[in-house]
């Protein structure tokens, strides 16, 4: 076993420590250089390492709760998770028990603790991976399960549940008339890869001719139906997929963001597609102007993209919502204001909650006389009629194109404004 793996591994446990010890989502982990010292690939390691034991978590706690009598510290906890993790996927018992050892071992308050780490999982070792199957699919927690299954039921949410723990593929829109890597091309002409590795290592990439975007997330640019030389508008817009959209279909964007930061990655991918946009960093709820159309991918839980993010169900508490169900409602209502006579202004958000989605357009329609739902923009390939929504949204959800491999939990509603 090489040092570097063993680092890897540490800073996995790092991150999950992180994670389940003081409520911090991996994206803030990662931004805040945790893993800099680490090489590319075991950077990539770390974090492949770390999600998987979160998406697993559940199991591993059962497996683990057999031979503990008592929970020792978070650490030496997250050592056993991903060691048990990492065994129920076929790894070397070798390797990572004498690695789990170690890295407990040098720990300068839990170093005694090295000898229960060797016992436990060689005991593990011994119960998987049959133990593992037997399992039932890890569940969400009961702060978000609850809300879900009063709003969706119980069987889709286990369907959601069996999605999140499946994981999720590689999506990626292509530029029109691009080349791309061989995939799957789903019904909504999204391109799906799977075990697809390094994502700049992809043919391609380079050039500019992709970009990295879920098959949910990629449908609201596609009901704007953005037109050549028209004014539109992307609030909110990073990280940038939509904002790529809308150019690649000829149309003036102008995408605001609040974040410097995540500006400079729509930045980044604009130059690398050649694709162009102007960008504005600052409020979205302070912005000016009249638009063709006006795009609102508006701050929210981020409870549909548990797929590949399951450090949220951890590191969240759902205490946030009511603050973030009133900043959605201000902004849908002030983009309002930006669109033209005649316009239209596409609402989306990446949650499951109806109250983020359903319930902020019903109010909406109620509020403004001037606004209604345009079923027709949601009648594109791919969308099941199924899946429009009462008040004449689209609600997507994990659970659908089980097949497939899912997609993220997105809630899309076209709104027009009389003209």
């Amino acid at each position: 076993m090489s040092d570097t793996a063993t680092d890897a591994r540490k800073a996995a446990i790092h991150l999950l420590d992180q994670v389940l010890g003081e409520g911090r989502l991996l994206s803030e982990c990662l931004a805040g250089g945790a893993l800099d010292r680490l090489e590319a690939q075991d950077r990539a390691r770390a974090q492949r390492l770390a999600v998987e034991t979160l998406r697993g978590l559940e199991r591993a706690d059962r497996v683990l709760s057999r031979h503990l009598q008592k929970a020792p510290p978070l650490t030496v906890r997250n050592a056993l998770r991903l060691g048990t993790v990492e065994l129920s996927g076929g790894a070397a018992a070798h390797g990572v028990v004498n690695a789990m050892v170690e890295i407990v071992g040098r720990h300068r308050k839990h170093g005694r603790l090295k000898g229960l780490v060797n016992a436990v999982l060689r005991k593990v070792d011994a119960d998987l991976p049959e133990a593992w199957e037997k399992l039932r699919v890890p569940r969400l927690p009961k702060w978000l399960r609850a809300p879900l299954v009063a709003g969706w039921g119980p069987d889709a949410v286990a369907g959601m549940e069996r999605a999140h723990f499946a994981g999720a593929p590689l999506d990626l829109t292509v530029k029109p008339g691009g080349t791309a890597p061989d995939g799957e091309r789903l019904p909504t002409g999204t391109l799906r890869l799977r075990d697809a590795g390094q994502v700049s290592a992809l043919p391609g990439y380079a050039e500019g001719e992709w970009w990295v975007q879920d098959a949910a997330a990629a449908v609201a640019a596609r009901v704007l139906a953005a037109k050549p030389g028209e004014d539109v508008l992307d609030l909110c817009a990073a990280p940038g997929g939509k904002t790529l959209q809308l150019a690649a279909a000829g149309a003036r964007v102008t995408a605001v963001d609040i974040s410097e930061g995540r500006m400079a990655r729509i930045r980044e991918n604009l130059t690398r597609t050649g694709l162009k946009a102007e960008l504005i960093t600052g409020d979205a709820l302070k912005h000016e102007g009249q638009y063709d159309a006006v795009l609102l991918d508006a701050p929210c839980s981020a409870t549909g993209t548990i797929r590949r993010h399951p450090d949220l169900p951890h590191a969240k508490d759902g205490s946030e919502f009511g603050a973030l169900i009133e900043l959605q409602a201000r902004m849908l209502a002030h983009a309002w204001t930006l669109v033209k006579p005649g316009g239209r202004l596409v609402y989306c958000t990446c949650s499951l909650l109806p109250d983020e989605g359903e319930v902020q357009v019903e109010e909406a329609l109620d509020m403004f006389p001037d606004m209604g739902a345009d079923r027709a923009a949601l009648d594109l390939p791919g969308i099941d009629p199924a899946w429009i929504t009462e008040e004449g949204g689209l609600r997507l959800r994990p659970d659908y194109w089980p097949e497939s491999g899912g997609m993220d939990g997105f809630y899309i509603a076209c709104l027009r404004r009389d003209g």
